[in-house]
């Protein structure tokens, strides 16, 4: 399924009908604790990652870009991330949600990610050389706050894209995301994500879940 974007200061459209759809995972920039976190998984069974950071490619269909996504299993949860788009050589920024199967994941990383739509909003913004540790985000679910950072608790996100060797071709990548508040997964319904970049520029998404 096509992705159609508006471009935020031109008033172009972004047409991608043809892409890989990848998800960044142990994006983490301080390595002590993205290790720790990897520790942690591996000791309730969870196999570490085959690289730092890691990449999932999943079907491309996956990405979303609906205001409701429909789910299998009963313990799924979303998290805010910044996504990068490359498309004809050239870079975007979106927000977006990297909704994912907790049941699953226990067992298999790569099968929870593609046990779940993932969403993404509608509206970019060309990448030049942004402030990256100026950039924030924000999700909620059902209402309440769920993360809440700057995106310095993040690899910055074109370096991920830099270490991805899965192609040159049109591309939407999910970089990461940012600490859980209460530091637990809440399997709520509704969904709000939303990235704030320096000069006021807001990217912002919301979907239900049924």
């Amino acid at each position: 399924m096509a992705l159609t974007f508006s471009v935020t200061g031109s008033g172009e459209r972004l047409v991608l009908d043809r892409y890989d759809l990848v998800v960044a995972g142990y994006t983490g920039r301080d390595e002590a604790s993205v290790k720790k976190h990897i520790d942690e998984l591996a000791a309730i069974g969870v196999a570490p990652p085959d690289s730092v950071p890691a990449f999932y490619p999943l079907d491309p269909s996956l990405a979303t870009q609906a205001g409701e996504i429909t789910v299998e299993g009963p313990n799924t949860s979303g998290e805010v991330e910044p996504v990068l788009i490359r498309a004809s050589g050239k870079r975007y920024l979106t927000v977006g949600s990297d909704h994912t199967d907790r049941d699953i994941e226990v067992e298999s990383v790569a099968r929870s990610k593609a046990a779940c739509p993932k969403p993404v909003g509608t509206k970019v913004v060309p990448v030049d050389d942004p402030d990256w540790d100026a950039i924030s985000m924000t999700s909620t679910v059902d209402g309440a706050a769920y993360q809440d950072g700057l995106l310095t608790a993040l690899r910055v996100p074109t370096d991920v894209l830099d270490l991805y060797q899965g192609g040159a071709g049109d591309l939407v990548m999910l970089c990461g995301t940012l600490p859980l508040l209460n530091g637990e997964f809440v399997a709520g319904t509704e969904w709000t994500l939303s990235m704030t970049l320096p000069g006021g520029d807001e990217l912002a998404h919301s979907y239900s879940v049924r």
